[in-house]
């Protein structure tokens, strides 16, 4: 099922084990697939829409998010389903072997894609996984993570998101943190939320790479860190994949979202990364 909204998007939906994907097909020419975890379709609408000059541009809500429904709604979100979903994408789309770009746990998405469908992706861009595990202080971490999954089921949101930003060392004032999340906000919006506290969170930030499995994989893996990232937790997650697979990271414009705050630019980057071999 394809239909075609106003923008340059074709709409379609996939029926998957356990779930139906939303995804958005924009462009002509090599492939390539922009992946977030929990971040929808919506979010790298804007990036997309730069790539689709030269490029077939895929991209997808991710199982559970907004309009990519669960047949179980407490199915749990691991990167291993969410590869699948990939993977099933792809080669729906039949435009492969593709560039994947995922961020934080969409970058944990195209890892496992990669040890679990290496032929699909000639290239991955894997820009800041939140890969605790890879951490010397990943005890710790966990501990965090649980206390913090545990404020937010809760009820207290806002003292959630507090705990969330200081343990990713990401400098976020108290009433701003007040003003994002303690008033009142759109329903999917605060559905995503949840999903993600209480069934994504854990799953992505727990996984664990095979960095032999990514080595001997015929796949070009870059992973990307944002240059205002720098002290922060995906900087440091990031920094211990990329020694794990005996690789330099990749620096690129912005934060850990850059490619929504500054879609050009980062577009620019990424066409120059992506033409390098």
């Amino acid at each position: 099922m394809i239909t075609h909204p106003t923008d340059t998007a074709a709409v379609g939906s996939l029926k998957v084990p356990g779930a139906r994907l939303h995804y958005e097909v924009r462009g002509e020419g090599p492939l390539i697939v922009l992946a977030g975890a929990p971040m929808d379709a919506a979010a790298f609408a804007p990036l997309a829409e730069l790539l689709a000059t030269d490029h077939t541009v895929l991209t997808t809500d991710p199982r559970g998010i907004n309009r990519s429904k669960l047949d179980d709604p407490d199915q749990d979100s691991t990167p291993q389903l969410r590869a699948d979903d990939l993977s099933r994408l792809i080669a729906h789309v039949d435009a492969g072997p593709a560039i994947a770009v995922g961020s934080s746990g969409g970058a944990v998405s195209v890892l496992a894609l990669t040890q679990t469908h290496p032929d699909q992706v000639h290239t991955i861009v894997a820009h800041e996984p939140p890969l605790i595990e890879l951490l010397k202080d990943r005890e710790q971490l966990r501990t965090g993570t649980q206390d913090l999954i545990a404020t937010y089921l809760a009820g207290d949101v806002t003292g959630a998101w507090k705990k969330f930003f200081a343990q990713a060392n990401i400098t976020m004032p108290e009433p701003l943190i007040e003003q994002m999340f303690g008033g009142e906000r759109e329903p999917q919006q605060v559905a995503d939320e949840r999903r993600w506290f209480a069934h994504e969170m854990r799953a992505s930030t727990y996984w664990q790479p095979d960095p032999a499995a990514l080595r001997t994989a015929a796949t070009r893996i870059l992973v990307g860190i944002g240059v205002d990232s720098a002290g922060q937790l995906c900087d440091r997650t990031s920094r211990a994949l990329a020694q794990s697979l005996g690789t330099e990271p990749t620096t690129f414009p912005g934060g850990h979202t850059g490619f929504v705050e500054t879609p050009d630019v980062f577009a620019t980057h990424l066409r120059m990364v992506i033409r390098e071999d």
